[in-house]
């Protein structure tokens, strides 16, 4: 019986030896992606600048702050920002931006996305379309809800 045990030991330590390499491969890096849904936004003649205030941001490598940039949309991923991933993905911007004149910036505590607008000089009342299109439906129902005599009005009330 003891040499049946002897036997099977070796065996049973070939296994997790085979199962060490596996343990050695360098560990997942993030526990899970926390969306990003607090952010201010400004512009300027030639942009929109988006801020996203994620504290220990500038302490990342550089490398792990990526925005991908489409003529109506934007993807920011910020990869292990302590133990998590941080994203932020803004479609159907209201109007058109330049790929190529778009960028990031990282402050202290800050991520700045600027947008390069690509009609310079233009208003941006909103972020996104679909932002103006929630904002001008809430406009006519507060008009149709608030009016003494409820009519119905094509035209958005303007602030």
């Amino acid at each position: 019986m003891k040499d049946k045990m002897q036997q099977k030991s070796p065996r049973k330590a070939e296994p997790l030896d085979n199962e060490k390499p596996a343990a050695v491969v360098s560990p997942i890096t993030t526990g899970y992606t926390v969306k990003i849904s607090n952010y201010g936004w400004d512009q300027s003649d030639k942009f929109v600048k988006i801020y996203i205030t994620l504290t220990g941001v500038h302490q990342v490598p550089t490398e792990n702050v990526q925005v991908h940039f489409t003529e109506r949309s934007f993807d920011l991923l910020v990869k292990n920002l302590n133990g998590k991933n941080h994203s932020m993905i803004v479609n159907n911007l209201l109007k058109p931006i330049s790929v190529e004149g778009s960028s990031k910036k990282v402050k202290t505590d800050t991520v700045i996305i600027l947008c390069r607008k690509k009609a310079e000089n233009t208003r941006w009342d909103y972020l996104t379309q679909v932002e103006k299109e929630c904002k001008e439906k809430d406009r006519c129902v507060f008009f149709l809800t608030e009016s003494p005599p409820m009519t119905l009005r094509q035209t958005p009330v303007r602030a």
